[in-house]
């Protein structure tokens, strides 16, 4: 019954289910990060966007890696094999040091790459009637999507050519054109009212930011699966140990 009951005690790692927890919900979250990085791809590709391919590339090697490197969390945890673990530790380390330091030292730039330049694209499409045919497609799009008009000024960003993006059906959002000066549009049509830079930018920051945050928050969660899988090891180590020592001639029962 002694035996029985060290065999019992050596045996328990009170991290294991925790860990193999946590990397189930880690494994789940990228594999979701990867379907969307796939409809990301497929976009950019049937709208002909001009992404670096070095981007693309590293964002699927990222995600890839990361969803690798749980599988293989899960299966040291679970078979104790504390060499899987090491190269998980590893892998977690490198990830979450460089993710966190590069979110850091570099959220001023990206940002200033990133939300400024499409601002200043946009602000180089005025006046709205010479932009060209790729840029009018680009802003009536943006015009259907966030509810906006024109850029700076509204609906008179356009003249007195309004295109049909511009339409409004919903109370709260329109202004009332009158008269006939709007050849685009018949009298006392709904346009919406708002602006579409302010409104852009500020998706665009709102958007950036929660990126941000999501990579941050990733180096974090990877540091806390760093910290378990150390935590893990030890304990594996210590039942391994222990298990030696109890199949060994030098056990003695009773002794403990």
């Amino acid at each position: 019954m002694q035996q029985s009951s060290v065999i019992v005690v050596a045996d328990k790692t009170t991290m294991k289910r925790p860990f193999i927890m946590a990397n189930t919900v880690h494994m789940a979250l990228c594999f979701s990060i990867l379907t969307m990085t796939v409809a990301w791809h497929r976009d950019l590709v049937q709208t002909g966007k001009l992404v670096s391919n070095v981007s693309v590339v590293l964002m699927y090697v990222i995600v890839i890696s990361c969803l690798l490197l749980s599988m293989l969390g899960v299966f040291g945890a679970w078979k104790g094999k504390r060499w899987c673990l090491i190269l998980y530790a590893t892998g977690m380390a490198v990830a979450s040091q460089t993710i966190i330091v590069r979110t850091s030292l570099s959220y001023q730039d990206m940002y200033e790459k990133r939300v400024l330049r499409e601002e200043a694209k946009l602000r180089s499409m005025m006046p709205l009637s010479g932009m060209s045919k790729a840029n009018k497609t680009l802003l009536y799009r943006i015009q259907e999507e966030f509810e906006c008009c024109g850029l700076i000024e509204g609906y008179k960003d356009w003249g007195p050519f309004i295109p049909t993006s511009c339409n409004c059906q919903k109370p709260g959002k329109c202004i009332r054109l009158r008269g006939s000066a709007t050849l685009g549009a018949p009298k006392n049509h709904y346009v919406y009212q708002k602006p579409c830079l302010p409104v852009y930018v500020s998706e665009l920051k709102l958007a950036f930011s929660l990126a941000m945050a999501i990579q941050f928050g990733s180096g974090v969660f990877w540091m806390v699966l760093l910290v378990m899988s150390i935590k893990l090891m030890g304990q594996i180590k210590r039942t391994q140990e222990f298990m030696a020592l109890l199949h060994s001639n030098r056990y003695i029962p009773g002794a403990f």
